[in-house]
């Protein structure tokens, strides 16, 4: 081989070299993406992502698996998420718990399971307020009657969350903070459906909902609602009053947001971002959340993010109120 044409075909070797990550950042995905639920089916987060997943399959002609991995009020998934390969092929949906979690390690005094600096925000699906429901065949009408009679019997009444310091535990303790410090027993479960079905099933007599796991047992009459956690009235609640107009210093959201490991390339973190916000104007999509009856909230990326790191500051000041739950 001559001196020349070996020249030419060394530097064409190392442009294709060079070129090979590129080319494949390009054609991403080329391959099925899964996006972990760090919770079981049936609540918000799940009953979000399933048809937020069969919108994004359309739009980026890939098959997109939503695989639950519960556990540990979510840190299992979402620790999962955080040290997989930051190639966009795995990404997480989930709640608030992504900013609790790491806050709940810090007043424990234990290594984290993950912190918030692992991931790069991609985009906020939904905020919805929580909707405290009870049980329909217990006597409360009100939320001052329920709170009078916790009163009564201090740790007597059981209320179920997702998930011990999760996101339907802990706007349950800020109303208890709320009403003086008041005492009720903790039932934790896996996530928002056996939380729902704690109540219905009178293992537990009421629990912070999130709308769209309420919505049919309130339509059925099987659960009443009470009162909504955020600053607003629930739109497609009119008629159940918010903890601060019946004089309880209570403001939470339970939103749903998706996430990709921290390392993304660019490239991919544009794509998939861009891919989310044409899937919440899908008409299937916005069908399925208004089944559910839970607006959509979306906020790309990095307003996400700011958005993201005003509430994580906010919940962290809850769980330093807190303190330290010791499990038995």
């Amino acid at each position: 081989m001559t001196r020349p044409l070996a020249a030419v075909l060394l530097v064409l070797g190392l442009v294709v070299i060079g070129a090979g990550p590129a080319a494949s950042q390009d054609s991403f995905p080329s391959r099925p993406i899964t996006i972990i639920n760090p919770f079981p089916p049936g609540g918000q987060a799940d009953l979000t992502g399933r048809p937020l997943a069969a919108a994004l399959e359309r739009i980026l002609k890939q098959p997109v698996v939503i695989t639950n991995k519960p556990g540990a009020a979510g840190a299992v998934g979402m620790q999962s998420v955080a040290v997989a390969k930051p190639d966009g092929y795995t990404i997480l949906i989930t709640v608030p718990s992504i900013s609790t979690i790491p806050e709940v390690d810090k007043v424990f005094g234990r290594p984290p399971a993950f912190s918030r600096d692992q991931f790069t925000p991609l985009a906020l699906i939904a905020a919805d307020p929580t909707i405290i429901v009870v049980n329909a065949d217990l006597p409360w009408k009100s939320v001052k009657d329920l709170l009078e009679d916790a009163k009564k019997r201090p740790g007597e009444i059981t209320f179920s969350s997702s998930g011990i310091y999760g996101a339907s535990h802990v706007p349950m303790e800020w109303l208890l903070q709320a009403g003086g410090g008041l005492k009720m027993r903790h039932l934790p479960t896996p996530g928002g459906g056996p939380a729902m079905t704690a109540v219905l099933g009178s293992h537990a007599q009421l629990w912070c909902s999130p709308p769209g796991v309420a919505s049919a047992h309130i339509k059925s009459g099987k659960v009443r609602a009470l009162a909504v956690t955020g600053a607003a009235r629930h739109p497609h609640f009119p008629e159940v009053p918010t903890l601060k107009e019946l004089g309880y210093d209570v403001d939470y959201y339970l939103w749903v947001g998706m996430f990709a490991p921290k390392g993304t390339p660019p490239a991919v973190v544009k794509t998939l971002r861009e891919a989310i916000k044409q899937a919440v104007d899908d008409t299937q999509f916005k069908s399925a959340m208004e089944k559910i009856q839970t607006p959509i909230a979306y906020k790309d990326g990095d307003e996400f993010r700011t958005w993201w790191d005003t509430d994580a500051g906010r919940l962290a000041e809850v769980i330093k109120r807190i303190g330290r739950i010791e499990t038995k």
